[in-house]
């Protein structure tokens, strides 16, 4: 990074810790937060083409960045002493950088989702009454070592209305400081607040507790990262929070799957990009088929540099798998380590999937139609998938442009989050004079 760039970075942060004009600033977050939400509003109130232009002009100055951003992302790696998957998920290349361009100019091209009626309907009194999608308002969002997430949640909470409120981890600080500065540059350029999209100034960790406490000025906690963030956010939050446990997807292959397109649907789930939340990280497969199939889906995977931990069923198949413990099935990977069970039958793999799995991503690989019914139908996770990988659960091959994150609850939103879910409703009221008996 150059000295300019690093100046730029100083006052920045030193813009940071200084309250709002006329507004008491505890803390440095608290003092953010407050300028996030006085943006929020002129955020709300501005037009379709105003929010999407903010969004073309990111995506030019990511692209005009990519060498200070990249050059950011080597200071970052150089201090990082992780293993292959995680640095997978700090590094940015070129070809990362313009997708995080063509992610924003996608998110761009979506319908506004505010100001969207939602439902319409007159009473017997003449009052006319409709739902209409609004704004939640300001966003905090709580990241780890993707540097890319904050592209992608700052471009899905700017088309929907929403000012957002960066902390990404110490092991992504530059790389998300020079991302950062590309966002803004696009939120000035098309004469909308920069404070639209804030960053917490340094590494510390007290800026998370901040967050978590910023009742009033924060609507909304998106955390992206492991178990025990998530877990500390849902524990501390006085917001509320938007969350998904940890990633423990299964791929169940049935009976009646086609053999190559399992062993081609297994290989992607879990070997494409094996840090993701989507990965497959155990393997279910119906014992009619194991002692034939399992022995060339591991095979195929091993080749790739995958190692396994198998119950005992597959054991008696495959003597030479190591064994898995009940700890191995509740254990999210986030690495090239396969969980491999056989199972007799779709009701055994619900029961494991209802033991083991997290409410994320499932998937079935079978012909037989009534059976994937069957299955669908049986597991709570939030998304599943029939015939196809579970690293499909993205919300850019949803269609969503991006994501903000995949959400596991049962309310509000399930599965990737995007613009629409970032949206909240107001009842509007229109009467010609009405007054209640």
């Amino acid at each position: 990074m150059n000295t300019e760039e690093d100046s730029r970075l100083h006052m920045a942060t030193a813009e940071a810790h200084a309250p709002a004009q006329g507004v008491p600033s505890p803390c440095p977050m608290h003092g953010l937060a407050h300028r996030a939400r006085l943006a929020a509003r002129t955020l709300a109130q501005s037009s379709s083409s105003e929010r999407d232009k903010a969004l073309w002009a990111a995506a030019s100055a990511l692209r005009e960045s990519a060498t200070t951003i990249l050059e950011a992302n080597a200071r970052d790696l150089e201090a990082s002493t992780a293993n292959a998957a995680f640095r997978d998920r700090l590094t940015l290349t070129p070809e990362r950088v313009e997708a995080m361009a063509r992610g924003l100019e996608n998110i761009a091209d979506l319908p506004d989702p505010v100001g969207q009626i939602l439902e319409e309907w007159s009473r017997p009194n003449g009052l006319r009454i409709r739902k209409v999608a609004t704004p939640v308002g300001v966003i905090g969002v709580i990241y780890e070592s993707r540097p890319n997430v904050g592209a992608d949640a700052a471009g899905l909470c700017i088309k929907s209305g929403n000012a957002i409120l960066l902390r990404g981890g110490s092991e992504s600080l530059h790389s998300a400081r020079a991302i950062h500065a590309a966002m803004q540059t696009g939120l000035r350029n098309a004469g909308l607040p920069e404070d639209a999209v804030l960053i917490a100034p340094d590494s510390d960790r007290r800026h998370v507790a901040d967050m978590l406490t910023a009742s009033g000025l924060v609507d909304l906690i998106i955390p992206r990262g492991g178990r025990s963030l998530v877990e500390r956010v849902q524990r501390e939050a006085r917001v509320p929070v938007l969350a998904h446990a940890e990633g423990l997807c299964h791929t169940y292959v049935h009976a009646a799957a086609d053999h190559a397109m399992a062993r081609r649907i297994v290989l992607n789930a879990k070997m494409r990009r094996v840090g993701i939340c989507g990965a497959t990280e155990t393997l279910l497969v119906d014992a009619a088929i194991a002692s034939v199939l399992l022995p060339q889906i591991v095979a195929d995977l091993a080749e790739h540099g995958c190692t396994f931990k198998a119950d005992a069923a597959a054991r008696e198949i495959m003597p030479d798998l190591p064994a898995a413990t009940e700890k191995d099935f509740a254990t999210e990977w986030l690495d090239a380590v396969l969980n491999v069970a056989v199972v007799d039958g779709v009701d055994e793999a619900l029961d494991h999937i209802a033991r083991f799995g997290s409410s994320h991503t499932e998937a079935i690989v079978t012909a037989d139609e009534a059976v994937a019914v069957r299955f669908m139908n049986g597991v709570t996770s939030a998304v599943v998938m029939w015939n196809a990988s579970t690293q499909f659960c993205d919300g850019g091959e949803f269609g969503f442009g991006a994501e903000i994150g995949i959400a596991t609850g049962r309310f509000h939103a399930r599965g990737p989050v995007g613009v629409e879910q970032l949206t909240t409703f107001r009842y509007e009221v229109i009467g010609n004079g009405q007054v209640r008996p």
